[in-house]
Order: C-alpha cells, then structure tokens, then sequence
C-alpha cells in the first residue's frame, strides 16, 4: 500500500501533466497571412529582407502576435495570374487572412478596368468561400493615363471592398508616389520603391491588417 507521501507525490505530478497539457491545448495556433502580389510585394530590385512583407513579418514577431506570412508574389502578376493561381493556394496554405496586392500590372498593360474589376471580386468570392478573410490593397495610376481612367482605375478597389464587404487600403503607396520627394523613393524605373519606401508602405497596410488579425 503507497504511503499518504507517495500518493500526494504522485497526485501532483498528474496535476501538473493535466494542467500543462491544457495550457499547450489552449495556445493560440498561428494565423496564416498569404500575400498575393506583383513585384511591389516581390522584393523586385531589393536585397531580401527589404520589402514591406519581409517587414510584416518582422512586425508580427515585434508584437509577439502569433501570425506566419506566406508571400506568393510574383513580379509581373496581373489580376488574371493571381485569380488563376488562387485555389491552388488557398489549399495549400489554409489562410486567416488574404492580401490582395494586384492590379497595378493591368493598369502598365491598358487591361480594361472592367477586367481587373471582375477578377477582383472571383478573388475574394474564392477567399471568403474558403473561410479566409480579405483585405484589398488599392492602387492608383499617374495622370498621363487620363483622368477617366485613373479614376475608374481608383474606385473599382472600393467598389469591390464594398461589394464583397473586404477590408481596404485606397492606395498602396500613399505617402511614397504621391510625396513631394515621390522620386527620390523610387528605383530608377519610377515604378518600385526603394528599400526605404518600405517601412512607410507597411505602415499603409498594418493598422487594417491588424484589425482583421483580432
């Protein structure tokens, strides 16, 4: 027969098996965000690290929030790439949240806008289908594209955002393309921000993210 010790010995080591076991049950599982993007997205001209998902990732760590990113960015993805690729991706990576960082290729290509529009919105459909939330990162064009253009272009983000009830940031590169030193934060092809753009674009796309994380 144990004796009264044994038995209290062996008592509390059952009790801190339950407990531990309950503790490691409890622990959140670490949100998937996949990033589905152009060479904005890409690191495209930068050293790896650099870019503005790199940075979230490091953010996320920064801010001990238990979150993976996952960048499926690819330079010179258009909407048409993106939408193609998408279910392949949603089952791979099961995610909490989908970034959609595209259109700005359409735009360099003269796509008509009715075409992003609709690939847009089959994006989200698929995303919330497959139990991921969303958030549409908006982009603009420069004026040499007309007005008519650049404001179909600008608000056709919005109208998805508000068709498919998605998160939205308007402009990707607010405060970087549209500064009074927007050329100086641009590689020499006037299209990519330099490295040190980026922090001000991870900026642009983290208080909405951060939200849609909870």
């Amino acid at each position: 027969m144990k004796s009264p010790l044994l038995r209290r010995h062996f008592s509390l080591l059952v009790l801190s098996a339950f407990f531990t076991g309950a503790s490691r049950a409890a622990a959140p599982r670490p949100a998937t965000i996949l990033v589905l993007g152009d060479s904005l997205s890409a690191e495209y001209g930068l050293q790896r690290g650099e870019g503005w998902v790199a940075l979230l990732q490091a953010r996320l760590d920064q801010e001990k929030i238990p979150a993976q990113v996952i960048n499926a960015s690819i330079s010179g993805d258009t909407t048409s790439g993106g939408r193609s690729r998408l279910a392949a991706l949603l089952a791979l990576h099961k995610p909490r949240v989908l970034v959609i960082e595209l259109g700005g290729n359409d735009a360099l290509r003269g796509l008509p806008v009715a075409m992003t529009q609709d690939n847009l919105h089959a994006m989200a459909v698929s995303a919330k289908a497959a139990g991921a939330k969303v958030l549409l990162l908006g982009m603009q064009v420069p004026p040499n594209y007309g007005q008519s253009y650049a404001t179909q272009f600008s608000e056709l983000f919005k109208q998805v955002a508000k068709e498919q009830q998605t998160a939205l940031v308007p402009f990707l590169l607010k405060g970087v393309a549209d500064g009074p030193d927007a050329l100086k934060l641009f590689q020499a092809d006037r299209i990519h921000p330099l490295a040190a753009a980026h922090p001000a674009i991870l900026n642009n796309v983290w208080p909405v993210l951060k939200k849609l994380l909870g």
